[in-house]
Parts: structure tokens; C-alpha cells; sequence
């Protein structure tokens, strides 16, 4: 499909005025919302669609007493304060879905036994997944403020039981309140500093 650009209103809410926000407006995200992000979120590209993000959506009060004590001690006000926080991770038996997901090859067999390549395709796209639950978020008009400073393993016990689903990173979702704990704007480098054409 060839497309159209998007117009510079799409730009600015998903990239160039999106910002991460640390404080949220007491309004409530809906399931259905949550929904729609997931459904976006599951049409970004993935080596061999093996899609292994794995997303548990804490909003109710007691989800989030067991994520609590879990969190860095600047990632807990604004998370208990969010009205949903995703906790994004990645499933290490992804392969086990490939039949179904990637019919066109023997997916699964590429991976089968070689656990350094499944943990490295699993976390590299859950990675992936998770910034496009991110841009599908902020498309569907929500803000978000994502977060790494936690203790994974708590999380997987609290949430992953089993020991195959592992955490990547969390993510609030909410109405970002831009009156409060908004940095300016940190400075991003010019494309000569990270970028060339060869």
C-alpha cells in the first residue's frame, strides 16, 4: 500500500509535540480504548510476525497495589496517579505460535533450541511492540510516560507466573496533565550526530 504523508497535525500529537508526562488528569481510560490501542499495536511489523509482547493493562486498585512495590522510588507517585500503566513484556515460547502466525515457513524451526536467539528475537520485538503500542496510543488521542526503572523480577512473579513471559518495560497511558512535572523539552541531536548515507 502506497500512502499519502500525514498531514502536520498527525505529526505533531504522535511525534513532534508528544511528550513524556509524569502527572495525569483524573479521567478514566476506558477497555475499549485499551482495545484499540492492542489492535493497532498488533499490525506493526515483526521478524516472521512472531508478535511475542505479551501486555497486562494494570488499571484496577488492587492490579496496582501488587505493582507498587515493584516500582523505582520516582516511577510510584506518577504510576499510582496513572490511570492504566501497561507492563509490556515478551514471551519466550513465541516460537509455539510461529505454525499459526507465520504459515508460509517452518518458522519454528529456525528458533527451536537456540535459546540466545529466541531471548534475543523475543525482547528485540516485544521492544518493538511496545513503541508501537506507544505511537497507537498517542494516535488514539491518550498520552503516554514510559518507564524502565523497576524490579522485573517482582513483576514476572507478581504478573508473568510460570516463568516464560518475561517484563521489558512499563508504560503509563492516560491524559497527560501539562500543567504538572513537565521537563522542557530535552534536546535531540542533529542527524549528522546519529544518522549518515552511505
Amino acid at each position: 500500500m502506497t500512502g499519502e504523508p500525514l498531514d502536520d497535525k498527525a505529526l505533531r500529537q504522535v511525534f513532534t509535540e508528544a511528550r513524556t508526562f509524569n502527572a495525569w488528569l483524573d479521567k478514566p481510560v476506558t477497555d475499549a480504548q485499551l482495545k484499540a490501542i492492542s489492535d493497532l499495536m498488533k499490525m506493526g511489523p515483526t521478524s516472521a510476525n512472531c508478535l511475542p509482547a505479551r501486555i497486562v493493562f494494570v488499571k484496577s486498585v488492587e492490579a496496582k497495589a501488587r505493582l507498587k512495590p515493584f516500582l523505582g522510588g520516582g516511577n510510584v507517585e506518577k504510576t499510582m496517579a496513572a490511570p492504566v500503566t501497561a507492563i509490556i513484556g515478551y514471551d519466550l515460547d513465541f516460537i509455539d505460535t510461529l505454525p499459526t502466525l507465520f504459515p508460509h515457513a517452518d518458522a519454528r524451526s529456525w528458533f527451536a533450541g537456540n535459546d540466545a536467539l529466541i531471548q534475543a528475537t523475543a525482547f528485540r520485538n516485544s521492544t518493538l511492540q511496545g513503541a508501537y503500542l506507544m505511537l497507537a496510543a498517542r494516535m488514539l488521542g491518550l498520552d503516554c510516560g514510559p518507564m524502565s526503572g523497576f524490579d522485573q523480577a517482582g513483576v514476572d512473579a507478581a504478573f508473568f507466573r510460570g516463568g516464560r513471559i518475561k517484563s521489558n518495560f512499563l508504560c503509563n497511558i492516560g491524559y497527560g496533565d501539562a500543567g504538572r512535572d513537565l521537563f522542557p523539552r530535552s534536546p535531540k541531536p542533529d542527524f549528522d550526530a546519529f544518522a549518515s548515507i552511505i
